[in-house]
């Protein structure tokens, strides 16, 4: 079975950006796939952040990634920093990544501009996300568009580790050279099927420092106070003039969480003025709490049993650190030590 590795800062309660565009896909890769998940608080750090909070949220999302569905008996979930191989490793892959991938990478040349003070680790930040690949030998990562690039640079250095370390097999390739082995395999992307979700104000991704977000386990009366001014068709002024269901973000998020036959009729009803917009955004609300109630029972449940949590990452964190150790010791033996 092929493994997957994917990992979420710990940023508090999942807003339902987090649940439809990662974490409601790894609830059903987990049943397809040997999987691993990881809560990657070493990547907390990277900027200012409060320690106290740091452990909170580091908690509250554990609590919402097993509400949201994640089976500890199927998949391992644990925190990264109760594996200290991932920066072992990440040191290793630091000494054969250029400095040049580093700079270019996306997401370092935006959080870099605004900021004063450029950290080191703001720009390793994509060889400690290698690492936590590398680490379990990761064949399939899922993520979303934005994040490809940082899987390519995890290629790179697979390949690049691989060429440097990796034993010859004794074989030549068609060209005539020296065949190794691939230790590392090269991750592949896995994308997620949800396109990137919008905040509610329709200027940008979902984010809790946008305060655009919907908790997930917020109750349905702050939901339908966060939904009922949410921004929809901009074009649409009057309850009478028709809208353009694809432009909406609202509809999008119908798409997410309504049956089929629900969207079609939102849509038809959208466009032809059937409906004023506090009518869909009423749909949507009955929609989420659907599918949104199941969830928070769950973490009620875990609220009254905090044992179950720490059991469920205890067991993820002793299943891959048994995994972590057998890589590092090949790597540290393959590098000299």
């Amino acid at each position: 079975m092929s493994r997957i590795f994917s990992g979420i800062q710990p940023s508090g309660e999942l807003h339902i950006g987090n649940y439809l565009g990662a974490v409601k896909n790894w609830t059903q890769l987990q049943h397809e796939f040997e999987s691993i998940f990881c809560i990657v608080d070493y990547h907390a750090i990277t900027q200012q952040y409060d320690p106290e909070r740091l452990r909170v949220r580091r908690r509250e999302m554990a609590v919402s990634l097993l509400s949201a569905g994640i089976d500890p008996n199927v998949a391992s979930l644990f925190v990264q920093s109760q594996v200290p191989e991932h920066t072992e490793l990440a040191w290793f892959l630091n000494t054969i990544t250029p400095l040049g991938e580093l700079e270019r990478q996306t997401q370092f040349k935006e959080k870099s501009a605004r900021q004063e003070s450029v950290t080191a680790g703001l720009l390793n930040y994509p060889v400690l996300q290698a690492a936590d690949i590398l680490l379990y030998r990761a064949d399939l990562v899922p993520v979303g568009e934005d994040q490809v690039q940082h899987l390519e640079l995890s290629r790179v250095v697979s390949r690049r580790w691989n060429a440097m370390f990796a034993r010859a097999t004794g074989k030549t390739t068609e060209d005539g050279a020296e065949e190794r082995e691939e230790f590392f395999p090269e991750p592949k992307p896995l994308l997620t099927p949800m396109r990137r979700i919008m905040g509610l104000d329709g200027q940008a991704k979902m984010s809790k420092s946008m305060n655009n977000t919907i908790g997930l386990l917020e109750p349905p009366e702050s939901i339908w106070a966060k939904l009922r001014p949410a921004v929809t068709d901009p074009k649409r002024i009057r309850k009478t003039d028709p809208g353009t269901p694809e432009v909406c973000n609202i509809f999008h998020l119908h798409k997410a969480f309504s049956s089929p036959e629900t969207v079609e009729h939102v849509a038809v009803q959208c466009s032809t003025a059937g409906w004023g917009c506090i009518d869909c955004k009423k749909v949507l609300a009955e929609s989420m709490e659907t599918e949104l109630v199941p969830i928070r029972r769950r973490a009620v449940e875990l609220a009254a049993y905090p044992k179950a949590v720490d059991d469920a990452l205890a067991a993820g964190a002793d299943r891959c650190r048994r995994l972590a150790r057998e890589t590092i010791d090949v790597v540290r033996e393959r590098m000299g030590f």
